[in-house]
């Protein structure tokens, strides 16, 4: 096999910030031969600083599929386009790279799965959080069994005030969500990995809306005013989490919430045989990893710094995100398994998809027994 040939769907924001760098490192083995956005300029603009001298371009994503030359495309759209291109490329044989979250709803998400156990092709979703160095180190941990049985997690994703104002992130029709979808979406990825918990058998969450709509509290956002007039998402959500195994995990998320503290991408682990928490805000600078544990008749504290953390858009081949397309494209090029598997991120969709259900009707929601993602 010669270079892979990719074909972008998605030209914005995260396309620039994370993928097109990142791909941009793997040149001898991957070229980016098409691109797609229904905004043509930005199509365009892409090509020329990443493409191949004959990329092509294209404002409807089928007939970028219909090239048979492209193996492999990146959908980098909002979430609720997420299940009709994925699905549509993998009818027209192209492995799939899907940005987070994998769909809006578990419905959608479910015809993603259908549609890739078909096709026989390659699947996976953007988690690149677990390669960070800290989320690499505590995952090898709980491989090891130094936590013993994980019963007790929490996920967290909080910011005071980090409200997105680009692209469609208060647009619930495109979107289908704000906090929960957007950045709980990594921690509760990151937390299920840890514990290989993949059985959830009930769910109840609540949804709010209490700032965003509120002119006042749009000071301090650190991406600028937002437009409360326009404003269509929630700005906090929390769900409780049960498991077949009676394990249960505490999810948080907020892009606009009055705590003092804000924590990202995080997971706090409670073991039969220790704890571990995983420290870290929106720039990912200096995280801490701490282990806690009670020996030899006195409670201890270990902590790790990841010195080696990134900022997500500074340079560096060690980003998570270039970690995240190197795996990726070996996948592809060598017939491996990626890393985030699609049963696992199937599982992560339909616990958000149920937190919001769970918050309009005022019910737990109860899952029947599925067949789940294991490592």
């Amino acid at each position: 096999m010669g270079k892979l040939k990719i074909g972008i769907i998605g030209c914005g924001g995260i396309a620039n910030q994370k993928h097109f760098p990142a791909l941009a490192q793997f040149k001898e083995v991957a070229e980016m031969v098409a691109f797609c956005d229904i905004q043509i300029e930005r199509a365009e603009k892409a090509a020329k600083e990443y493409g191949t001298e004959d990329a092509k371009i294209y404002v409807d994503y089928k007939e970028l599929l219909k090239d048979e030359s492209i193996d492999l495309v990146h959908v980098l759209t909002p979430n609720v386009s997420h299940s009709p291109i994925t699905v549509a490329a993998f009818e027209a044989g192209k492995h799939v790279m899907c940005e987070k979250p994998m769909a809006h709803n578990t419905e959608a998400a479910q015809k993603m799965m259908d549609a890739w156990k078909k096709s026989g092709k390659k699947f996976t979703i953007g988690y690149q959080n677990r390669f960070r160095p800290e989320v690499q180190s505590l995952y090898k941990a709980c491989e090891k069994d130094e936590l013993g049985e994980v019963y007790f997690a929490k996920a967290h994703a909080l910011r005071r005030r980090a409200v997105p104002t680009w692209g469609v992130f208060p647009d619930k029709s495109q979107q289908g969500g704000g906090p929960l979808i957007d950045i709980g979406t990594h921690a509760l990825d990151i937390t299920l990995w840890m514990m290989d918990n993949y059985k959830p058998v009930s769910v109840t969450g609540s949804v709010f809306n209490k700032l965003g709509n509120l002119p006042e509290a749009v000071e301090g956002n650190m991406f600028g005013p937002w437009d409360p007039e326009t404003y269509e998402v929630e700005d906090s959500a929390f769900g409780y989490i049960k498991m077949e195994n009676g394990a249960t995990v505490f999810l948080e998320s907020s892009w606009a919430l009055n705590v003092l503290e804000s924590r990202e991408a995080a997971t706090t682990l409670c073991g039969t045989k220790a704890g571990a928490q995983i420290n870290s805000g929106m720039s990912f600078r200096n995280n801490e990893l701490i282990y806690n544990s009670a020996r030899n008749g006195m409670l201890t504290e270990e902590k790790n710094s990841a010195g080696g953390a990134i900022a997500f858009f500074e340079g560096g081949s060690n980003k998570p995100e270039v970690l995240e397309a190197k795996q990726w494209l070996e996948a592809v090029k060598y017939d491996k398994e990626p890393l985030v598997k699609p049963e696992q991120a199937f599982v992560v969709t339909k616990i958000l998809d149920a937190v919001y259900r769970s918050a309009e009707t005022g019910k737990e929601i109860v899952f029947e027994q599925e067949t789940v993602a294991s490592k």
